[in-house]
C-alpha cells in the first residue's frame, strides 16, 4: 500500500457524503419511531438519491467505495488503491 496525493476533491466529496450518510441515518432513526411521517420518507428518499448519485461520481473518479458488490471495481482490480474510506 503506498501514500499517494489526493485532489481536494476527493476530500470534499468524502465529507459530502459523510454528512448525507449522517442524515440517512437519523433519518432512519426517526422513521423506525415515527413510520407515517411522510415528509420525512420524502427527505429520506431525496437523500438517499443524491448519495446514489455522489457514490457514483465519486466511484468514477477515484475508486469503488465498498466491496461485496456494492460497488464496481475498475480494471485492473482497484481494491488495493490506498487510501481506503475508513482511513481518512
Amino acid at each position: 500500500m503506498t501514500n499517494k496525493q489526493l485532489p481536494k476533491e476527493f476530500y470534499s466529496m468524502m465529507e459530502e457524503l459523510q454528512s448525507i450518510d449522517f442524515v440517512l441515518v437519523e433519518l432512519t432513526l426517526y422513521l423506525d419511531t415515527h413510520p407515517n411521517d411522510y415528509k420525512a420518507i420524502q427527505q429520506f428518499n431525496e437523500y438517499s438519491q443524491a448519495r446514489q448519485q455522489l457514490k457514483i461520481h465519486f466511484e468514477q473518479q477515484f475508486g469503488p467505495l465498498q466491496q461485496y458488490g456494492n460497488s464496481y471495481s475498475g480494471y485492473p482490480w482497484n481494491w488495493d488503491d490506498a487510501p481506503w474510506p475508513w482511513q481518512i
